[in-house]
């Protein structure tokens, strides 16, 4: 949540080699504490343990948000908590055990709402060809980290327009959110307006006024906490007062906003291998593949700095401890997400309140891959969770993506303008891809048209052409 998190008091820096203020002689003490380098690291096995539950507290508000975004394609909620709860073990595990980082793994927010509201209704595609434009982004994804390609990526897209489309995404999801709510809602005269104050907006009111205070107090948990509270407040609504009809499609619209089917089922494997891989090959579609490629890849470098940062976990060099290692497991959790059926994942920036308890290991993303397993049979309970319940977190999910605001170089309107284009332009079109679109091709027109050609890069150039082809195929 807030990558500005300074290592407490008492831990070392990760490179063991260059750690001065690890304690002298500390030798490891089981199997355990070799492998994750424990002890070297400065850390212990309880702080590794505490560590991995505070980051599984912070980001599972995920195991509930992003089944309710899939479901808008006509996914089952089941099936995608399932794909949810799969893709998450799966990644953490790899990250814990092959990167030896502690940094979680789950389905990105932003990369579901591109999924979902851009690509499936934006676009009318099937969630299956969508599912299989994942697939295709996590094959390009692997050979990138394979070749350890992520420099030239990097250096072909400006900083600046980076820093602006993560604010963009954060607005859109926000965006998504009250829209969520109802409580901002369309209007002829005004485009969009406030709706007027009922029962269920009331209720969605009052939990993102206590969601945000937790987390303004930075309680682990806060989004959880915020969404299991608010749930319990929208019981009432459609049995004492109000009417949640509106909050549901028509073919399963209910009074109440809360609905009791269970707590355990089994899970629902129905989304497993549903991907359509050919379809998804289809020119039209190709850009969309690009644009999960490249926000999965900047997702994951600019979580994986924001960590290195905060925990001080950093090689020799300067760079994040592991990094290619790391690549290769985010765009292993890409390959595999699609296959499961949910939308790409990737590394969490949550993962930084597990570094300020201390986390320094990959035992920490172990033990937050071990706590998602429970979930897979819990998916009646977790249908009980309202849209009001889980929009104070979509909201709030914004507000920590709009960090980067405040790094984009203003003053260069050559870049600013670009930049402002992709903040705008996103939450406004609705659209992740054409909002990027849109900025890119300013990008290049504005360097084109003030003499500064050669800051465009080669990759940039196809970038902008594949824009292109996107914005001629609406």
């Amino acid at each position: 949540m807030d990558s500005s998190l300074s290592p407490p008091a008492g831990t070392a820096a990760p490179d063991a080699a260059h750690d001065s203020t690890r304690v002298a002689g500390a030798q490891p003490v089981s199997a355990l504490d070799r492998y994750f380098g424990i002890t070297a690291l400065g850390s212990t096995f309880r702080t590794e343990v505490i560590a991995g539950i505070t980051t599984f507290l912070a980001a599972m508000y995920i195991i509930v948000v992003n089944p309710a975004i899939l479901s808008k394609t006509g996914m089952a909620f089941p099936a995608a908590l399932t794909a949810t709860v799969l893709i998450s073990f799966f990644g953490s595990c790899a990250m814990g055990l092959y990167a030896r980082n502690p940094v979680l793994v789950a389905p990105g927010m932003g990369l579901n709402a591109l999924f979902a509201f851009t690509m499936v209704h934006g676009v009318g595609m099937p969630w299956q060809t969508a599912l299989g434009c994942v697939f295709w982004s996590g094959i390009l994804f692997a050979l990138l980290a394979a070749l350890n390609a992520r420099r030239f990526v990097v250096d072909a897209i400006p900083a600046n327009l980076r820093y602006a489309i993560s604010c963009g995404i954060g607005l859109f999801i926000t965006v998504i959110g009250l829209v969520n709510a109802k409580l901002v809602i369309g209007d002829p005269v005004t485009v969009v307006r406030l709706a007027h104050l009922s029962p269920p907006t009331v209720t969605f009111l009052i939990g993102l006024a206590l969601t945000t205070v937790l987390v303004a107090r930075r309680v682990n948990g806060a989004l959880m906490i915020g969404i299991v509270v608010t749930t319990l407040m929208a019981i009432p609504v459609g049995r004492l007062w109000g009417d949640g009809t509106a909050y549901f499609p028509k073919e399963i619209a209910t009074a109440t906003l809360v609905n009791f089917h269970g707590f355990f089922a089994a899970p629902d494997f129905s989304g497993i291998g549903q991907l359509d891989l050919l379809g998804a090959l289809k020119v039209a579609y190709l850009p969309f593949v690009f644009v999960m490629l490249f926000t999965a890849f900047f997702d994951t470098l600019s979580t994986f700095m924001s960590i290195a940062e905060a925990g001080n976990m950093k090689d020799r060099d300067g760079n994040p401890r592991n990094m290619r290692q790391a690549m290769i497991v985010d765009s292993f959790s890409v390959l595999i997400s699609g296959p499961l059926g949910t939308s790409p994942a990737n590394a969490y920036i949550e993962s930084a309140a597990g570094i300020a308890q201390g986390g320094r290991t990959g035992l920490t993303a172990l033990v937050c891959a071990l706590l998602f397993l429970p979930f897979l049979f819990l998916s009646p309970m977790l249908s009980l969770v309202p849209a009001i319940a889980t929009a104070p977190a979509l909201i709030l999910v914004g507000v920590f993506m709009m960090e980067s605001v405040a790094r984009i170089e203003w003053h260069r309107l050559d870049e600013a303008i670009p930049s402002f284009i992709a903040v705008v332009m996103i939450p406004i079109s609705y659209s992740i891809t054409d909002g990027i679109a849109y900025s890119f091709l300013a990008f290049v027109v504005l360097k084109l048209f003030t003499g500064r050609v050669k800051e465009i890069k080669p990759a940039m150039w196809i970038v902008a052409a594949l824009a292109v082809l996107l914005l001629t195929q609406m």
